[in-house]
């Protein structure tokens, strides 16, 4: 059975680490190229001084941009999160707000940089915002990015 991005949203919505973090995946688009995530700021997710805890905001903005680029490449390509950096802006309350967008055109050029078994390193990036769209922090992420190497043996001669 193949994954839908309504049932992966549902799915890791109600994954432990999400459920019990107050993350909530609204969306995969269905061309695999957007995702939106929300955190939700309550008892459970703040930290001392009552604001979203610095861990959540950064689990929230985890895994979206290796699996949007993973299900636009397909199985031939590994692909992994490899590291964050997360730049707190402003306090964060409420319900906080990630977008992550990787588009068709990016993901044709991380195929042909990753041609031949080449390991590729892309950073991609995102804020996370409040209910007021104030920019609560700001977010890189880098991506692994290979052919796997059957799909390289078979291409040698």
């Amino acid at each position: 059975m193949r994954i839908t991005p309504r049932r992966l949203a549902t799915g890791m919505s109600l994954w432990a680490p999400n459920l019990f973090s107050g993350i909530r995946i609204r969306r995969f688009s269905e061309d695999w190229t957007h995702a939106t995530v929300e955190l939700h700021v309550n008892l459970i997710t703040r930290n001392y001084v009552k604001t979203a805890f610095g861990g959540s905001m950064s689990a929230m903005t985890d895994p979206y941009f290796f699996m949007l680029v993973m299900h636009q490449l397909g199985r031939d390509y590994v692909v992994w999160d490899t590291r964050g950096e997360i730049e707190f802006v402003k306090p964060g309350r409420g319900v906080l707000t990630a977008e992550f967008h990787v588009s068709p055109e990016k993901v044709a050029e991380l195929r042909e940089r990753a041609e031949g078994g080449a390991k590729v390193l892309e950073w991609f990036e995102t804020v996370i915002t409040d209910r007021d769209g104030d920019v609560v922090a700001r977010v890189r992420r880098e991506v692994y990015i290979r052919e796997k190497k059957r799909v390289t043996a078979a291409r040698q001669p």
